[in-house]
């Protein structure tokens, strides 16, 4: 099944605030999965089949905890369609900027 995913995984238990070196090694997690995925100030999307994007946050997971992190917390939204077809972010996002196009196209 494919879906789409945001997740935002938070490193914890550090004596340093910033989390970036972490969140960057995720990033190059995701860029060996092979799978679609956009990093924003909170987090992830991601897309792909349900299990690659399963095993794709679950990587994430074990390369935080290898970089010595104790605690991570995830959070994690789904969304599966079975109704049609190029359900992606990119085409969800499009159709926003679509709708927003023709407001400033519109006499004021």
């Amino acid at each position: 099944m494919y879906c789409v995913a945001d997740f935002c995984l938070i490193p914890m238990g550090l004596s340093d605030p910033s989390v970036a070196i972490y969140i960057a090694e995720c990033q190059r997690v995701l860029k060996k999965s092979g799978l679609t995925y956009e990093m924003h100030g909170y987090g992830t999307g991601l897309e792909g089949e349900w299990e690659q994007v399963m095993n794709a946050i679950r990587d994430c997971h074990d390369a935080v905890h290898k970089m010595g992190c104790p605690r991570i917390a995830t959070d994690v939204r789904i969304g599966t369609r079975t109704d049609r077809e190029g359900a992606s972010n990119a085409a969800k996002k499009q159709r926003v900027v679509d709708i927003l196009q023709k407001d400033e196209s519109r006499p004021a």
